[in-house]
C-alpha cells in the first residue's frame, strides 16, 4: 500500500469500452438516419460485442470493474445522496453507489435496444435482424418499435450522464473524465491505494468470447451462412 499523488481506477479495457461504445452509439444513430443498415447492422454487432465483454468483465476483471464492487443495495446508494450538496466529499474508488446504478441502467438499455434490434424488421421485411426469423412478422415489428423507443431512453441516460459529469466538476471539483482517459484520479491526502491488477490474458479471453458470440448471433446462428447484410 502507498499513497502516491496519484491512484488508478481504471484499467485499459474499462476506458476502451467507454469510449467505443461512445463512438459506436453515435455511428448507430448516424447510419440508422442514412438508411446504411448495412454499416447499422456492423455497428450492433460491435456494440453487442461490447455489452458481452463488459458483463464479463465485470465478473472477472478488476476491483473497480467488478459489479459487486460498485452495485449497492439502497442504503448505501441514499446515504452518498445525502452528501450530494457536499463539495469535501469522498472520492470513490471507482463508480460511487449512485453511480454505479446509472452504469447497470445503461448496460440494460443498451442491451435490450441491440436485443430488439436483432429480432426487428421494417414494414415490407426486406431489411431485418438475423434474428428476426425466430419471431412472428408482428413480433418483429414490436421489436422495431421497441428499437426505437429504447434509443430514446439511452438518449436521456445518456444527458442525465453529462449532467452528472458537469456537476461534479464545477460543484465538488472532480473530473470524472480525465480518469476515463488516464486511468488515474488525484489521491486526497493520506489516502492509500492499492495496486489495481488487472490480467490480459482473462482480458483476451472475455474479448473471444465476446466477439464469437457476437459473430454467432450476426449469422443468426445458422453458421453454415454467411452474416445477412
Amino acid at each position: 500500500m502507498t499513497s502516491p499523488s496519484t491512484t488508478r481506477i481504471w484499467d485499459p479495457t474499462v476506458r476502451l469500452f467507454h469510449w467505443l461504445l461512445v463512438a459506436l452509439l453515435a455511428f448507430s444513430w448516424w447510419s440508422g438516419e442514412q438508411h446504411d443498415m448495412e454499416r447499422h447492422r456492423l455497428s450492433g454487432y460491435a456494440i453487442l460485442a461490447l455489452i458481452v465483454f463488459r458483463v464479463f468483465w465485470g465478473f472477472f476483471g478488476p476491483r473497480t470493474a467488478r459489479f459487486s464492487s460498485f452495485v449497492r443495495g439502497p442504503s448505501a446508494v441514499i446515504g452518498y445522496m445525502k452528501c450530494l450538496g457536499k463539495r469535501d466529499s469522498h472520492r470513490a474508488d471507482g463508480h460511487n453507489p449512485l453511480g454505479g446504478w446509472s452504469v447497470v441502467a445503461m448496460l440494460a438499455a443498451v442491451a435490450l435496444m441491440v436485443g430488439a434490434g436483432l429480432f426487428a424488421s421494417d414494414v415490407d421485411g426486406i431489411e431485418s435482424g438475423p434474428l428476426a426469423t425466430y419471431v412472428s412478422f408482428e413480433q418483429s415489428e414490436s421489436a422495431a418499435d421497441l428499437h426505437s423507443t429504447v434509443f430514446n431512453v439511452i438518449l436521456a441516460l445518456v444527458a442525465l450522464h453529462v449532467v452528472a459529469v458537469v456537476f461534479y466538476l464545477l460543484w465538488k471539483r472532480q473530473n470524472l473524465i480525465r480518469p476515463m482517459i488516464t486511468g488515474k484520479r488525484p489521491a486526497a491526502d493520506g489516502e492509500t491505494a492499492g495496486d489495481l491488477r488487472w490480467s490480459p490474458v482473462l482480458a483476451l479471453v472475455g474479448i473471444a468470447i465476446a466477439v464469437a458470440l457476437a459473430w454467432a448471433v450476426s449469422t443468426g446462428f445458422q453458421f453454415g451462412n454467411a452474416p445477412a447484410y
